[in-house]
């Protein structure tokens, strides 16, 4: 469990109150600190509702986002490794709404209008986009051990070409924007054949602004192509993305192809290996990271209620008191810009923090400022404590009380460990090749690396340190790499290689130049067999010799 304070303390803060997890403890600070705030200054009309206690408590979420027939659903598929209750899989648009893959003991969906009145649901809040979304939404329950960490939304492909100009019924990219407030990670599908990034998408993408951090991006089905029109399509990608992600930073983009049949096209495969690998490690990591990303959403929104706060005291504050007060509101609408670099300077505040400019004038025209509440010191300052003592020493206590826990990882399904078969990721490859054979596997090169070694001029049986340093400069490695071969290979650490030894430290640069990474500690099964400590070895070795 996290512990809010010290048993000594009787399991209270120093303002008396008690919380048993950092969850409850976030719950609590949000009611009494923020909630306050975000009430005094319409808050929830401007940018987000009310956080409930189901939002707090929720199992970390991953939303899918792409358009139709990007694999959205056979990748959740592949996650769970088995159907889920309402899923629909084809060419064309099939998942004509959201899908919430939760866990339940009992399978089932829940329609839209009765999973939006459940309080132990984190989706009550969705019930202000009305019927022409709920009709859409369901939520998918099944027993499986994947879903017991995590649950995962699935969303209707969007649409391109003429089928985007039909209307929904509903603001689809203000639904995403909801989700994205409280997803864990948003995962924008590409098929390696569709690149083309439709209007829809472009305004999908654009309702993440402020979730970059949650955002990855994956090219489905890159089995489809070869090698060569694979650097094409992500060059492409790449390009594409850069015009609709406005942020320096390049976005992670992972290639694969997710689902359970043959590759069309076996030349990537380990390339496609790791890529699913580096995946899967990032969306195992949700759970253990779930309270610290439900800190930083709360810090980014109590940011943003700070400055929400603000502006709307400001409009407040230049309201005339009696006449003129349409005129006036319209030219404060109209030097909204202004108003933030005004506010920007006098409260020190980053232009990051401020709300989208154009949106904000929008919402504007519809209250009257006369009625905005004026500054309201003590709520501020609630807020400034909450964020400079309360929430650092929060984020401390999760560190150190994960430092004492076993960590959390998404099991079962796909994620089903199979690294200890033959199947593991990197078997047989690498340092890990001959792991499972009798003999020493540096031994099937040694008598090309023996030729070597006896043009260095051995003496004793021993090339020097500085007639081996010639022979391995030779692979262009850097030296910090061929200082770590040298340790690895000099078995008895005296500074000089016989031949065994010589023939590792060959074998290590080819493991290095094939682009297989180094062991801290030579495993067993490469030890040269004169300096194994088991005899055994050494009688069968030299058994293969003769």
């Amino acid at each position: 469990m996290f512990t809010w304070v010290n048993k000594e303390q009787g399991g209270r803060n120093k303002e008396g109150d008690m919380f048993q997890t950092v969850t409850e403890g976030l719950q609590s600070l949000y009611t009494k600190k923020l909630l306050p705030l975000e009430e005094t200054y319409l808050f929830h009309d401007f940018h987000s509702p009310a956080l409930e206690e189901a939002d707090f408590q929720s199992k970390p979420m991953v939303l899918l986002v792409g358009q139709y027939s990007t694999g959205k659903t056979t990748f959740i598929r592949y996650l769970l490794e088995q159907d889920f209750p309402g899923m629909r899989i084809g060419p064309e648009p099939t998942t004509d709404g959201f899908i919430a893959v939760m866990y339940s003991e009992n399978e089932g969906i829940v329609p839209g209008n009765a999973l939006v009145v459940d309080p132990k649901k984190p989706f009550r809040k969705l019930n202000a986009f009305g019927n022409a979304f709920l009709n859409r939404f369901i939520c998918s329950q099944m027993p499986n051990q994947v879903l017991q960490s995590i649950s995962i939304i699935d969303t209707p492909g969007i649409l391109s070409g003429e089928k985007q100009r039909i209307s929904r019924g509903y603001d689809f990219s203000e639904v995403l924007r909801w989700f994205g407030e409280r997803v864990d990670r948003i995962i924008l599908l590409f098929d390696a054949h569709k690149l083309d990034i439709s209007d829809e998408f472009s305004e999908a993408i654009k309702a993440f602004r402020g979730q970059d951090d949650k955002i990855r991006v994956v090219l489905n089905k890159a089995d489809q192509v070869d090698t060569q029109q694979l650097m094409r399509v992500y060059g492409a990608l790449m390009w594409s993305l850069g015009k609709v992600i406005n942020t320096p930073e390049v976005a992670r983009v992972y290639l694969g192809s997710f689902w359970a049949k043959p590759l069309q096209n076996a030349d990537n495969r380990r390339l496609f290996e790791a890529e699913t690998q580096d995946l899967f490690r990032d969306i195992q990591s949700l759970p253990r990271n779930a309270a610290l990303r439900k800190l930083n959403d709360l810090i980014k929104r109590a940011r943003l209620a700070k400055v929400h706060a603000y502006i709307i005291s400001y409009l407040k504050k230049e309201m005339p008191s009696l006449f003129g007060k349409e005129k006036k509101k319209e030219e404060l609408i109209a030097h909204l810009p202004e108003i933030y670099q005004i506010l920007q300077r006098e409260h020190h505040i980053s232009p990051g923090d401020f709300p989208n400019v154009i949106k904000m004038q929008e919402q504007l025209q519809h209250y009257d400022f006369s009625k905005f509440p004026s500054l309201k010191v003590k709520l501020i300052e609630s807020v400034d404590r909450m964020l400079s003592t309360k929430i650092s020493s929060l984020m401390n206590m999760i560190r150190e009380e994960e430092s004492k826990q076993p960590p959390q990882m998404v099991m079962g399904g796909a994620f089903e460990d199979s690294s200890d078969g033959p199947f593991g990721h990197g078997y047989g490859e690498g340092i890990s090749a001959g792991a499972d054979t009798e003999d020493w596997i540096v031994s099937r090169d040694k008598h090309r690396y023996d030729e070597i070694f006896y043009t260095l001029m051995p003496i004793n049986g021993k090339v020097t340190g500085i007639n081996a340093k010639k022979e391995m400069m030779n692979s262009r490695l850097p030296n910090t790499v061929l200082g770590k071969i040298w340790k690895l290979a000099d078995c008895d650490k005296d500074g000089m290689l016989d031949d065994e030894e010589f023939a590792l430290a060959q074998h290590l640069i080819k493991v290095k130049l094939e682009g297989f990474e180094l062991p801290t500690e030579l495993p067993n099964h490469l030890v040269p067999p004169s300096h194994r400590k088991n005899p055994t070895a050494d009688i069968m070795y030299n058994h293969q010799e003769n």
